[in-house]
């Protein structure tokens, strides 16, 4: 009699299929393992059909392949638990994200919306500076304002109303504001600056929770306080 599979020595003939499945299980596919879950129990029924009424299969190997069976069931309800794990945090993080809406936050960022007549942003001087130049900037990268700020050292407010250096008045738009610092020897002083805004929305679409300020979009983690 011919047999379709022999498991009668010491080498497993799902060894490869099993290792590979579980030895990656971190970058293997819930249907990956499905599918390799599927092919084992094909060739472990067509194993048992096929063999050799006179040399059957050897209760040490087939007991050996039902536990590596069990590694891939195990495997399945593995990526199903994780999988409902990772739906139960994102409901959580939207969820967390929604409660932002209608509050005023300050996140790490240079553009700010003009919101309510004004658009706002603190900028802090590593150590004092000579001069300072604050630079308003819209959406296309045009210098709509400019003007002088404090040269000392530690955090800063700046507020803008809207209006340009021309005189006009903007109503609405998101501005990108660029500070400049220098020493008395016209060395550059580093600065950091943050935004502040309303949040109007909430973004989840990318997998991630990014608070909508005017159309400005922020990731939640960039949030450094709640007024």
């Amino acid at each position: 009699m011919t047999t379709t599979a022999t498991a009668t020595g010491s080498t497993n003939p799902y060894s490869s299929l099993v290792n590979g499945t579980s030895s990656s299980s971190s970058s293997t596919s819930s249907s990956q393992v499905t599918s390799a879950y599927n092919t084992f129990i094909t060739l472990l029924t067509s194993q048992l059909q096929h063999q050799d009424p006179l040399n059957p299969t050897n209760t040490d190997t087939f007991t050996q392949e039902l536990i590596q069976l069990s590694g891939v069931e195990q495997q399945l309800t593995t990526n199903s638990t994780l999988s409902n794990i990772n739906t139960d945090i994102s409901t959580i993080t939207q969820a967390n994200g929604l409660g932002y809406v209608g509050k005023t936050v300050t996140a790490s960022g240079t553009t700010a919306p003009l919101q309510s007549g004004k658009a706002q942003w603190d900028y802090t001087l590593n150590s004092s500076a000579h001069d300072v130049t604050l630079t308003v900037k819209d959406s296309s990268g045009n210098t709509v304002y400019s003007t002088s700020g404090n040269t000392n050292s530690g955090q800063h407010s700046f507020s803008w109303n809207g209006t340009t250096t021309g005189g006009s008045s903007l109503t609405s738009g998101d501005f990108t504001l660029n500070v400049s610092a220098t020493d008395a020897g016209g060395n550059a002083v580093s600065t950091t600056t943050s935004m502040t805004g309303q949040v109007t929305g909430v973004d989840t679409s990318t997998g991630s929770t990014q608070l909508e300020i005017g159309d400005i979009k922020v990731p939640i983690g960039n949030v450094t306080a709640i007024n």
